[in-house]
């Protein structure tokens, strides 16, 4: 066991980022260690009129933690692993991944089923351009012109809240999210991976750390899952090497059997025609590194196929 530290978690304040602090603070403490939480608003929290994708995409989540983190105010940050920038400013590490929950997207409506069921004219909810054009693709093969992809913006309790009050006829989530806090009835239907295909890092906790901290890095050793952090690291490389931002129309899921990463990607238009270019491959893989290089081949494949880095206006 390593020596026992103490450490404070700089955490957003919405009800899930702190769960998810708080599930970190209990198992560090099960370790010896002493842990304390900072609560903290970011500017992804505070800008809620506009999409993630036309503000600065989801590091806006986590840039007030890395200043904590810089300023000796906190020590660790832990973040829902699909809001990290795929490159993190210098001086910083991610110190830990963590064992994934469901990586899906989850369906919420009071009033359908799933997409097929949605009355004429409907509207559904998302605030990820990755959901956007997936559901585009599949609305289209459902032939459902009719139905409109809004912007969903705020945390987990106030997206649940408009759709509530009638402003969404079904709404798009990370099934991880609604089952940590203990709301997986709220789910109508969960999509297969086949069906919608995850971000990178969905599901999974990643915790940030200041390079500098090779004693943080050891109590934080026991928490990392290695099969996970694999999967990531290769979801990560694919849009790393698309342009490295969270919020482009990208998907990227990987799934390791056997010492075998297979990763798929999938990537679509913002606007205009709703088909997918989409990549999958396969490798051996013992390292981060090897992870990683099956990312870049699958990037590859996805420009090849006619995929770019979307440049979108504020």
């Amino acid at each position: 066991m390593s020596a026992a530290v103490s450490i404070t978690i700089a955490t957003r304040e919405s009800r899930l980022a702190l769960w998810q602090a708080e599930h970190v603070k209990a198992l560090l403490e099960a370790r010896g260690h002493a842990v304390s939480l900072l609560g903290m608003t970011t500017r992804g929290d505070q800008i809620l009129d506009r999409t993630l994708s036309k503000v600065g995409g989801k590091g806006l989540f986590v840039k007030e933690l890395e200043t904590a983190l810089e300023e000796g105010r906190a020590d660790i940050a832990v973040h829902s692993l699909k809001d990290v920038p795929m490159d993190l400013p210098e001086g910083f590490d991610l110190a830990c991944v963590m064992e994934r929950e469901d990586p899906r997207d989850a369906w919420v409506s009071a009033v359908c089923a799933k997409p097929a069921d949605l009355p004429l004219n409907a509207v559904v909810g998302t605030s990820s351009l990755r959901r956007t054009v997936l559901l585009r693709d599949m609305l289209a093969k459902l032939g459902r012109t009719d139905v409109r992809i809004e912007p969903l913006r705020g945390n987990l309790d106030t997206r649940l809240r408009k759709l509530d009050e009638g402003m969404y006829s079904a709404i798009v989530l990370a099934a991880a999210g609604l089952k940590r806090l203990g709301l997986q009835e709220r789910i109508r239907y969960t999509f297969s991976a086949e069906e919608m295909l995850p971000a990178a890092g969905q599901g999974a906790l990643g915790i940030e750390t200041r390079a500098s901290r090779p004693d943080l890095a050891q109590a934080l050793a026991p928490l990392a899952d290695e099969a996970t952090w694999l999967a990531v690291a290769a979801e990560r490389a694919v849009s790393r090497a698309m342009g490295g931002s969270c919020s482009m129309p990208l998907a990227a899921h990987a799934t390791l059997e056997r010492g075998r990463i297979y990763l798929r990607a999938a990537w679509g238009e913002p606007e205009g025609t709703p088909e997918l270019v989409t990549a999958e491959a396969s490798a051996l893989v013992e390292n981060v590194a090897a992870a990683a290089a099956l990312g870049e081949r699958v990037a590859a494949d996805l420009r090849a196929g006619g995929a770019r880095k979307i440049e979108l206006a504020a």
